[in-house]
């Protein structure tokens, strides 16, 4: 579950009267299960969405919780994750992680909890620094001195542990052209990676729930819904028509947007002929070059799903290198 909707259900329950704690990993050792900046969400009745270590310890954080929301107090927990309960949830070997628990309405207020909730309705990356000594906290977004954590989107401890930082940040999303039958596996590995896909194409008997369940579709030209889609620095943008009549207009809006990625299927002798037609459209070679084409890792693939692979992994390497 991602982070913006995790502090709606956290906002949502305290104002229903619930009582709500709010778990964030601080910092991780090993193979801790899950990163710092995970979230867990705990109701005074027990109720918990999310997760701070996939399982190894969340009952242990759920009756930490508990007590918190009894004593209004927030607490920093330390757990060691044993070989055998990381078996458990699929991981090689085991970890340590620490735990930040704290009282919606005390320890965090609800009016920052209120602020946090906006931002991240508003796709805005921010992070809210944590004093440990004081408890007391602070939301930072671009601009005020922490645009380079903010870049990185690494939470946890600073060095001298004496404040925790908590970076949040918008879902990543995936806006594919074309809804071919590369699209159909693209779109069902970039969802199990954490995008949220959507799929644009004009034509209703491509773009069907049916070919695309549970998947955003938009049928205007890929322009104009790319305009509405509103691309941004945490968005990768792919083509796979093959025809420029659709491909062009959804490059060209991506060319002049943040997006993290821009990917075009087609062979090399393809790619020569767009390149062509976006300098002819005005754009210069430096923007032309932001388009990987032909599209995704180089791995020899040879059917829609190995493509799609690769695609994927091109993008993977492209958000996480750099």
């Amino acid at each position: 579950m991602r982070d913006e909707t995790l502090l709606r259900t956290a906002l949502d329950w305290h104002r229903a009267g619930r009582g709500v704690a709010l778990a964030s990993v601080a910092q991780t050792w090993g193979s801790a299960p899950r990163p710092a900046g995970s979230l867990l969400v705990i109701a005074g009745d027990g109720a918990m969405e999310g997760s701070v270590s996939g399982g190894c310890v969340e009952g242990a954080v759920v009756v930490e919780a508990l007590d918190a929301l009894e004593d209004g107090t927030a607490r920093m927990l330390d757990y060691g994750v044993s070989d055998d309960e990381a078996f458990a949830v699929g991981l090689a070997c085991g970890g340590r992680i620490r735990v930040r628990v704290e009282p919606v309405g005390s320890a965090l207020s609800e009016e920052d909890l209120a602020k946090m909730v906006a931002r991240t309705e508003r796709r805005e990356t921010f992070l809210r620094r944590v004093d440990l000594a004081s408890g007391t906290s602070k939301i930072l977004g671009p601009g005020e001195g922490v645009d380079d954590l903010l870049r990185r989107g690494r939470s946890g401890l600073s060095e001298d542990e004496a404040h925790l930082d908590l970076v949040h940040a918008p879902p990543l999303r995936l806006a594919v052209i074309g809804a071919v039958h590369i699209a159909q596996a693209l779109v069902a590995m970039a969802r199990l990676a954490g995008y949220a896909p959507t799929v644009v194409d004009p034509r209703p008997a491509f773009a069907s729930a049916e070919r695309f369940p549970q998947t955003d579709l938009l049928d205007d030209w890929p322009d104009e819904a790319l305009a509405a889609y509103g691309i941004d620095a945490r968005t990768a943008v792919v083509t796979l028509t093959h025809d420029p009549k659709l491909d062009d207009p959804g490059l060209q809006a991506a060319l002049r947007s943040e997006a993290f990625y821009i990917g075009a299927l087609g062979s090399t002798r393809t790619h020569a002929k767009r390149v062509a037609r976006l300098e002819e459209a005005g754009f210069r070679a430096d923007e032309i070059g932001r388009i990987h084409a032909p599209v995704g890792l180089d791995i020899g693939a040879a059917n829609p799903a190995e493509i799609a692979v690769a695609i994927l992994a091109e993008i993977t390497q492209r958000l996480r290198q750099g």
